[in-house]
């Protein structure tokens, strides 16, 4: 059964097979990471997991992992307020490693998250993935998401969704 869990440094280990997973270079959404992160050494991954803490403490982002036992199958990230970062990335971020897809832990865990926005009283969110990204679109479409529009981006062009929290589902 998974769980979505605060970001913890007592899934080191885990958290690395999933990132060694997607491989290098590749594009991991939902876990804040940036390319100036440390992850591989305890202390460095320690620094970043506290830097995700302090985004939440600060009301800036809450993160999530999505964990299975002691296995990390994806992150998922909620960005509060809406900032010019927000508006080209959106709201909610997320991305499942690749063998742990298909399985609708996108869809679910974005599910727990568009109930974490209605608790921060944002009352629409937008959400954005690539415009060939069929899965994403299916993954926000069945939330709920509304296209806005396909826009060319500095990644290439993306599909711009709306979902009003705790809209009825469709």
């Amino acid at each position: 059964m998974p769980e979505l869990i605060a970001p913890t440094v007592g899934l080191h280990s885990a958290w690395l097979d999933a990132h060694r997973e997607w491989g290098p270079g590749a594009h991991e959404d939902g876990f804040g990471l940036r390319t100036s992160d440390e992850v591989e050494s305890a202390a460095g991954f320690a620094e970043w997991v506290g830097r995700l803490s302090e985004d939440a403490r600060h009301d800036l982002c809450t993160y999530r992992w999505i964990t299975e036992g002691d296995r990390v199958l994806g992150g998922i990230a909620l960005r509060h307020g809406f900032s010019e970062f927000v508006s080209r990335a959106g709201h909610i971020g997320y991305g499942v490693r690749p063998s742990a897809r298909r399985r609708g832990l996108a869809g679910w865990a974005l599910g727990r998250m568009l109930d974490m926005a209605g608790d921060l009283a944002l009352e629409r969110v937008l959400i954005v993935c690539a415009a060939d990204n069929t899965a994403s679109a299916r993954t926000i479409e069945g939330n709920g998401g509304v296209l806005e529009s396909i826009r060319d981006t500095e990644f290439g062009p993306a599909r711009r969704y709306w979902i009003t929290v705790g809209a009825p589902d469709m």
